[in-house]
């Protein structure tokens, strides 16, 4: 392997450390999930994610929407009301958590404890 191909490889080490970092924390990928099936409301996405508490998903949609994947919409109502939805770049990562849960299905087997 030539230098070049080697720092190219590094470069593309690199992000992917980042992106399964960031994709990787507690409950982002799924949160980015279940809004897939379009925008929700904040009890829509906690009744969902099973297990996941009130504060962890208000971290997770702010962590989200700061990355820029999600946004948040509020209709003053009455009544107020607030909407979750991707972005079109939390569009952009949906065909490649979708390859990923393939995979997973196919070469990681099932354990009891998740």
């Amino acid at each position: 392997m030539d230098e070049h191909t080697f720092e190219a490889c590094g470069r593309a080490d690199a992000a992917l450390a980042r992106a399964f970092k960031f994709l990787g924390k507690p409950w982002n990928a799924v949160v980015l999930g279940t809004l897939s099936n379009g925008p929700a409301g904040f009890r829509e996405i906690a009744r969902a994610i099973d297990g996941i508490s009130d504060s962890m998903l208000s971290d997770r949609l702010s962590v989200l929407g700061e990355a820029g994947l999600i946004e948040r919409t509020v209709d003053p109502g009455p009544p107020v009301s607030v909407r979750y939805e991707l972005t079109e770049r939390g569009r952009a990562l949906l065909p490649a958590l979708a390859e990923i849960a393939r995979w997973a299905e196919r070469h990681l087997p099932e354990r009891a404890d998740c």
